[in-house]
């Protein structure tokens, strides 16, 4: 606790005209598009559900004083974007449940469409833009697959509001080949953004609840106490 005042006092001294009221605002993107089938689709909702509600995640959503702001949606083709969790402050272990229920509960919107990647990362730009004030904006781009529809990440990144917005990636590896090759580097140089951005990877996606927890326990317990410092991003 002592290391998050630390960091809130930072924050204030090197922003004094913010208001914030949470410590981060993360979004959770889940990839719905037409090479995730049923099966899997429905492990990544459970797992996603699990994952939020796992020991180790909910320790760290309250390390801090300080609650998060939690949103979760789907996407996949060029149009194809659904918020499943709107912005939900996490004050309680009772909100988490809440949270985890209505993303257990969810139903894909839509089963046919392909991977505009750059479209998924505009639509979370916008969706943090309504966020509550929080000191820092996370999104988390999830997929099994690259961009092959639309613009990419680098044309988002250029033409949309991702100033003081880091965004992490989680891969779903279906084929050990494609993601070693290809798919895990794909994420490494266009889709993560912003100091102390990361990768996970699952192997497959009945490992997809493990990458999950562990991703999201690192994005919850860490806070990149640099930006901080110098007052924000470069």
């Amino acid at each position: 606790m002592i290391r998050w005042l630390i960091a809130l006092g930072l924050a204030v001294l090197a922003s004094p005209l913010r208001a914030e009221t949470c410590r981060l605002a993360l979004a959770l993107a889940m990839d719905i598009s037409t090479s995730v089938d049923e099966t899997e689709d429905a492990l990544q909702r459970q797992g996603l559900a699990a994952a939020l509600i796992a020991p180790e995640v909910v320790e760290a959503f309250f390390s801090s004083p300080a609650p998060v702001a939690l949103a979760v949606y789907e996407w996949s083709g060029r149009d194809t974007q659904r918020v499943i969790l709107n912005w939900t402050m996490i004050n309680t272990e009772a909100d988490l449940l809440v949270a985890a229920s209505k993303v257990q509960q969810s139903v894909r919107s839509d089963r046919d469409s392909a991977t505009a990647m750059g479209y998924a990362l505009a639509f979370g730009a916008n969706l943090l833009q309504q966020a509550p004030p929080c000191l820092f904006q996370t999104i988390d781009l999830s997929g099994d697959g690259s961009n092959n529809d639309g613009y990419g990440p680098d044309s988002a990144y250029r033409h949309f509001s991702f100033q003081n917005v880091v965004v992490n990636g989680l891969v779903i590896n279906a084929a050990d080949f494609e993601g070693e090759l290809f798919l895990i580097p794909f994420f490494e140089n266009n889709v993560l953004h912003g100091p102390g951005a990361f990768l996970e990877v699952a192997q497959g996606f009945e490992d997809f609840e493990r990458a999950m927890r562990r991703k999201l326990e690192r994005e919850l317990s860490g806070l990149q106490i640099g930006a901080v410092q110098n007052g924000g991003f470069p």
